[in-house]
């Protein structure tokens, strides 16, 4: 049987304000073009479908598409929530939706009955058990299961024994995959993951999903390889500057008779290269070993000791696509240990607003600049005795 391992879709999201709706539709053409070419038979996608709970209608006729198309090339599909989506409304109709062949996992009632995929390419070996366990909020799950535990090694341990149990009870040799929706202990994170630690500890070791032939597990957005059987595919696109040197993608993996015998790696399209750069303004501007940055969204960390005068018009001029602006001067700043009150103390509303100047920009402000301010607050006095 040939599996298709991707995640983290986050369909609807936006990468700084730029629209991402487009790449991803980008992307779901790159996933059945492979589903077709590669002759995927159960294409898995292990939570957070939905960049939040409450998608938006562009977000949504994608998804919908997405399931559609994937259908038509006669795959199956096995699908779980994750922390951005909504259990509730991903769980709505999830009977009647089985019988096209798209097995949408999202509720904990769930956890522990398998989708039985009959495998055309080894009928003898019997049916592959897909077990989902969508992303559990900890206490919730406490709660629903009186456990003593708390946080999510916990959790995802009682959902994991509800998967061992059910798998004991069915004959020997079945074959048996997992898709969960978690922090494992050891795996490299980037910036755009949303916190999952509320309620517990974050982290579960990958000794919990012990037993099984497969583990596709979702919510961290690089692709990586925990154990021989436990992997991540990371997000198809990426969602933050931290992730510049990620290869994105999905695992095809071949499952024979007793558990996997290869996998690879489908790179998917990159819809515009990021880049994080830093330097002086006039570097970055005139130097051309930046001109290769010129089709990037960019991060731009300027180092200039001063504050250029309008920064982010400049870059743009050559660089159209910065999103990101951020200032570190070299050499710093000093560090001024003094409590807040006592740096306030006994100074005059026009000079914290020329201090806040000096702060900014990192340069004081000149005779022509603090003269203005001072004819500010002079106008604003005047308002005030006139009331």
């Amino acid at each position: 049987m040939r599996l298709l391992h991707t995640s983290d879709w986050h369909l609807g999201r936006s990468f700084h304000r730029e629209n991402l709706i487009d790449a991803q539709a980008a992307f779901i053409d790159h996933l059945v073009e492979v589903v077709r070419t590669e002759r995927i038979d159960v294409v898995m996608v292990a939570g957070d479908l939905y960049d939040r709970a409450l998608p938006s209608v562009d977000a949504v006729r994608l998804f919908g598409e997405a399931l559609g198309r994937i259908r038509d090339t006669g795959a199956r599909a096995v699908l779980i929530s994750g922390n951005h989506d909504s259990m509730t409304r991903l769980d709505y109709a999830t009977d009647l939706i089985d019988a096209s062949g798209i097995h949408l996992r999202s509720s904990m009632e769930g956890i522990g009955r398998p989708v039985l995929i009959d495998d055309a390419h080894s009928g003898a070996h019997g049916p592959v058990a897909f077990y989902g366990i969508p992303y559990l909020e900890p206490e919730i799950a406490r709660h629903h299961w009186r456990l003593d535990g708390r946080g999510h090694p916990a959790a995802i341990g009682r959902a994991m024994e509800l998967v061992r149990t059910d798998l004991a009870a069915r004959p020997a040799g079945t074959r048996s995959v997992v898709l969960s929706h978690a922090f494992v202990t050891g795996a490299d994170p980037s910036d755009s993951e949303r916190d999952i630690s509320v309620g517990g500890a974050a982290h579960v070791p990958a000794s919990i999903y012990d037993g099984v032939d497969y583990v596709a597990l979702g919510h961290l957005h690089r692709a990586q390889e925990i154990t021989g059987t436990v992997r991540y595919s990371g997000s198809p696109l990426a969602y933050s500057f931290s992730e510049e040197h990620h290869v994105k993608g999905c695992w095809i993996v071949e499952l024979g008779p007793s558990g996997p015998v290869s996998h690879d790696f489908a790179e998917a399209p990159v819809p515009r290269p990021i880049a994080r750069i830093s330097g002086r303004i006039d570097d970055l501007l005139t130097a051309d070993r930046w001109e290769r940055y010129t089709g990037h969204w960019l991060q731009v960390t300027l180092t200039d000791p001063l504050r250029p005068a309008f920064p982010m018009d400049r870059l743009r001029e050559r660089f159209p696509h910065t999103l990101q602006l951020e200032f570190a001067p070299e050499g710093g700043r000093p560090e001024d240990d003094r409590t807040w009150a006592r740096r306030v103390a006994d100074r005059s509303e026009p000079e914290l607003v020329l201090d806040f100047v000096d702060w900014a920009r990192g340069a004081p402000a000149d005779d022509e600049e603090r003269a203005l301010v001072e004819r500010a607050f002079e106008e604003i006095r005047a308002g005030e005795a006139a009331d």
